[in-house]
């Protein structure tokens, strides 16, 4: 049976709040579901993962679609920034890892690949923004590893909706599981991969 973990991405307030540089809008209707989930894995002692962006300052780091805006916009995801945090509500509790990206994708350049087989994990929960961005660059290649991968709907969101359900359309294309946090965490901790499995 397969092991999960919860990987929540880029909730962060230089993209949850309003007005941000990078905001994407309904991201902050993701923070309770999101919530909900994290409270459900620790509940059942079940790996909650944070993956958050963190740039240099003169934005050498940043991917070459995006280094214009984040100049133009004074900066994001500095450290020590308020931008920086995690958005309210959702925050890591102590000794919960927080792993730090500057791409898309959660694994790109970051040890969380081998985090998650340190612990023995089989099945990368996501939750988080933006769907289209790293929300599906951390499944597609979480799957490409042959982790057995679950994008939570209702815990994860894009700018507009039709946009979020396009992409959860293609999830499930490719063979990605797709379900609401209430249904996520119903088969917590004992019966979620025998689900995936079917």
């Amino acid at each position: 049976m397969g092991k999960p973990a919860l990987v929540i991405i880029d909730m962060q307030n230089d993209f949850c709040l309003p007005e941000a540089p990078f905001e994407v809008r309904n991201a902050l209707a993701v923070v309770p579901h999101a919530r909900r989930l994290a409270d459900a894995f620790r509940a059942a002692a079940l790996p909650v993962i944070y993956v958050i962006r963190e740039h240099a300052r003169d934005g050498s780091d940043v991917e070459i679609t995006r280094r214009a805006h984040f100049l133009d916009m004074g900066g994001a995801f500095i450290a020590g920034t308020k931008g920086y945090q995690i958005v309210e509500g959702l925050e890591p509790q102590p000794g919960e890892l927080v792993i730090k990206k500057t791409r898309w994708s959660a694994f790109h350049g970051t040890t969380l690949e081998g985090v998650l087989n340190e612990l023995r994990v089989e099945v990368v929960v996501v939750a988080g923004v933006q769907t289209p961005n790293c929300i599906r660059a951390t499944a597609f290649d979480a799957n490409a590893l042959d982790f057995e991968v679950v994008v939570c709907s209702d815990a994860t969101g894009a700018g507009t909706a039709d946009v979020h359900r396009a992409n959860l359309r293609d999830f499930v294309g490719v063979g990605i599981e797709v379900m609401p946090a209430d249904d996520i965490i119903a088969r917590l901790p004992d019966n979620l991969g025998q689900h995936l499995r079917g």
